[in-house]
Parts: C-alpha cells; structure tokens; sequence
C-alpha cells in the first residue's frame, strides 16, 4: 500500500517474493513503478476506494503510509491530516485480509507524535485486528544508502499463524 515506486516491491523481488498488486494514486511514481516492474502487475489505486473482499490473498503486506502528517518537516496533524488517517485504510485492509505478515514503514517522528499517543493507537489497532508486533528504528546510512534518514519499520506477524508456525 502507498506503493510509491515501489521500493519494497523491488527489495521482495530480489528475494523471490511475487507482487500481486499495489496501491498508488501519484501518477508519476505510478509510471516509474510500471516502468521498473510492468504492466501487469495491478494498480489498485486509491487505498479509501479498495474493496478488500476483492484483493486477491497475500501472505505479505508492506506498505509506506504517507508520513507528512507524522514528520517533524510538516505540519504535525497526525490523525487530524487525511494523510494521517491512511493508517485506517491498512487496519480495514487488514481486518479483511488478514496475511501472515505486515511490514510498514514510516518517519522516526511518528514515535513521539503527540506524546507517543498516535503511536500507541496504530499499535493498539493492529493487535487489535490479530497481529503480534514489534518495530524498530533504522538508519539508512548503515545500509549502503548514501543519505542519513531515520524510519521507523513496524513488523507485525498473525497471533493464530506464530502459534502455530516454528518461527519463534
């Protein structure tokens, strides 16, 4: 979700993983995903507008939410910015879907966003909807990216699927 042009997408890729559709609506980082990854691969567009029932299934969802209304070079609105609340779009998704895996990513900030609340409601919501999760913090500088941006990555992993898997 909020696919971009496609960063994760190509990250998967090489690791064997097969897109099986994206949601972008900027026509322009529309063009380069479709450019580096083809045509065939489905854009579902405006994330307000996906009905869930009509996603093909996943295992995986990754996804960037718009971070503006999370970074300290915006205005801060986090929840109150139609930017901010994308997060609800992903937990209906989600509520839906329901894959194995979710993997977001957002600015540093987001963290500290009005005391840690806006954090604490994301969090709460997605174990909410059946996920176990953990995040961290990372720095692309130690990552062979010549730029020092801090984001943080949010892991989450179905409570019913970590019962019952090995991984642990």
């Amino acid at each position: 979700m909020f696919s971009g042009v496609g960063g994760f997408d190509l990250s998967l890729n090489i690791n064997g993983f097969k897109c099986v559709g994206y949601s972008e609506i900027d026509r322009y980082a529309e063009a380069i995903y479709k450019y580096n990854f083809g045509k065939e691969v489905r854009n579902f567009g405006d994330a307000t507008k996906i009905n869930p029932r009509e996603l093909p299934d996943f295992d995986l969802l990754v996804g960037g939410v718009p971070c503006q209304s999370w970074s300290i070079a915006g205005k801060r609105k986090g929840f109150d910015d139609s930017r901010g609340i994308m997060w609800f779009e992903v937990f209906r998704i989600l509520e839906v879907k329901k894959p194995k895996y979710v993997l977001l990513e957002n600015v540093k900030n987001l963290l500290s966003h009005d005391n840690g609340k806006s954090f604490e409601k994301i969090l709460e919501c997605l174990c909410d909807i059946g996920y176990i999760v953990d995040f961290t913090i990372l720095n692309s500088k130690y990552y062979g990216v010549p730029q020092n941006r801090q984001r943080i990555f949010i892991l989450c992993i179905r409570k019913d699927y970590l019962d019952k898997s090995e991984i642990i």
